[in-house]
């Protein structure tokens, strides 16, 4: 590679030679994700993995894909661009894992206004330490430099996992009933979600992000670029510990579009908005942006990153096994008979 270089191209604006300098640049940052199946590098024209299957009966690969969105922008803004990367990966291992699935292996894609190696190579350090949080392998990815199409410091970022799941071992939300427990998983704010109206209440584009906020205990823009947190191992450990019955990851459309997601017909889940941890944050957000409650609740995860449905019998054994993993989880409803799948009250 170190022949290929074309002047004509670069003239164009797209430096092929950025592209292998990333590469070098990154290759540490990808090894740590490394697990057992991992079988090529990256460089290739396909990232090879070999599955351990042993013990599964009826193996089920499970796919999911996200983009960070325009919590970009605060990246830019921020000139901070080696979290960002745990966003995408979180928004793809996030889904997966609802349907109690382990991801294996993550690739990402990176298109750019102008390569800049460097940028590049910290973006893709925040994807692999997602990687690493989730136990899944970063086995390739893409960069593309779009100049003429974008601002040379204007990126976007998406990926996709794969995951598996025996079959007999997927969430059988049939098995849901009346009186089993809705548990709440912190989040750490926003997470990747409602980002377009965030920027607009918070005018990021002139906002002072470095100034500290005596409210938030931090500054805005620490608050706003906070990655989303992983709730792989977490809930896999719940999954061991106790009888899940629904998982929901909280994701844009709030409580009202995503809590339904894992409700059968004829159930309910009853949330007590009063149990609800909400970081302060979200408040100071609906206070100056003048949002109604539905709408925040309609919106935004409101400090809830992943709701776990299980019976009530092994609540506390859910509870005990999440926290051993670091997530502080709480009570925060329970299924009664009802046809809105989710009420707050």
């Amino acid at each position: 590679m170190e022949k290929s270089h074309s002047a004509a191209y670069a003239a164009a604006g797209v430096d092929i030679t950025a592209g292998y300098k990333g590469v070098k640049l990154m290759s540490a940052d990808v090894k740590r994700t490394h697990i057992p199946g991992v079988v090529s590098d990256i460089g290739g024209f396909g990232g090879l993995f070999a599955p351990d299957l042993t013990g599964m009966t009826e193996p089920v690969l499970v796919s999911g894909t996200d983009g960070v969105g325009t919590k970009l922008r605060l990246a830019e803004l921020l000139n901070k661009h080696d979290t960002i990367g745990i966003d995408c990966v979180a928004m793809c291992v996030n889904d997966v894992i609802c349907c109690g699935a382990k991801p294996l292996f993550f690739l990402d894609y990176i298109a750019i206004g102008k390569n800049v190696p460097e940028k590049v190579a910290a973006i893709v350090s925040g994807v692999a330490e997602g990687c690493v949080q989730a136990g899944c392998a970063l086995i390739g990815g893409e960069t593309a430099e779009h100049p003429g199409m974008m601002a040379a410091d204007d990126y976007d970022l998406a990926g996709f996992t794969v995951g598996v799941v025996d079959k007999p071992k997927v969430i059988d939300s049939g098995r849901m009933a009346e009186g089993d427990v809705v548990l709440a998983l912190p989040s750490s704010g926003f997470h990747s979600n409602g980002y377009s109206l965030v920027r607009k209440v918070f005018d990021v584009e002139n906002a002072d992000l470095g100034r500290y906020d005596d409210e938030l205990g931090e500054t805005l823009g620490e608050a706003l670029l906070r990655p989303t947190v992983i709730y792989v191992k977490p809930v896999l450990r719940c999954i061991e510990a106790a009888d899940v019955k629904g998982v929901s990851h909280i994701t844009g459309g709030g409580f009202y579009e995503n809590v339904p997601r894992c409700i059968p017909d004829g159930l309910c889940a009853k949330i007590d908005k009063a149990a609800v941890k909400t970081p302060a944050i979200f408040r100071l957000l609906q206070k100056k942006g003048g949002i109604d409650e539905h709408d925040m609740f309609n919106t935004f995860n409101m400090g809830v990153g992943m709701a776990v449905i299980v019976s009530p019998e092994t609540a506390d054994a859910a509870l005990s096994a999440l926290k051993a993993e670091g997530i502080d989880a709480y009570v925060c409803g329970e299924i009664v008979a009802g046809e809105e799948k989710v009420v707050l009250c």
